[in-house]
């Protein structure tokens, strides 16, 4: 469903001669298709193996990973044009995004998850995460929710 919504917007960048926005779906398409592709070549399947939307979703938050990876690297080269068309293209990417949870929504979560698994220290981080990241998929970034809970953990 979202692949097919990501690739009608596509053809309509193509249509109204929006380059930047057509150049930025087409390598998320690229993306999603190499995904596929790995994991047909995983499970040795012959058909097309077409990916969730839940799928879809991680490739798009990897994408957009890549890109504010790449913002720090430009602004650290004096280079702030290139960070801008990331910026750009991160704010295409962002459309096809859930709804991200505010601060306030996110500690809550995060507060709940330490009392559920009983975590006292930085080194339950992990389990803390393990809980957590099936709730806020494609919602919230694993470094936002990361700093939330060092900085509960270590009042």
């Amino acid at each position: 469903m979202l692949k097919k919504q990501i690739q009608q917007d596509s053809t309509e960048a193509l249509k109204l001669g929006e380059q930047f926005r057509l150049g930025v779906l087409r390598m998320l398409l690229a993306a999603i298709l190499t995904k596929e592709k790995d994991k047909r070549y995983k499970k040795k399947l012959q058909a097309d193996a077409e990916l969730t939307d839940e799928q879809i979703l991680e490739v798009i938050s990897s994408e957009i990973k890549k890109r504010k990876d790449a913002i720090v690297l430009y602004e650290q080269g004096k280079r702030p044009e290139l960070a801008e068309r990331e910026k750009k293209e991160i704010e295409v990417l962002k459309k096809y995004l859930p709804e991200q949870l505010s601060q306030e929504e996110l500690k809550k979560l995060v507060v709940e998850s330490i009392t559920k698994v009983g975590a006292k220290e930085m080194k339950d981080t992990g389990k803390i995460m393990a809980d957590l990241m099936p709730k806020v998929k494609g919602k919230a970034e694993g470094s936002e929710i990361s700093k939330i809970i060092k900085e509960l953990l270590t009042k």
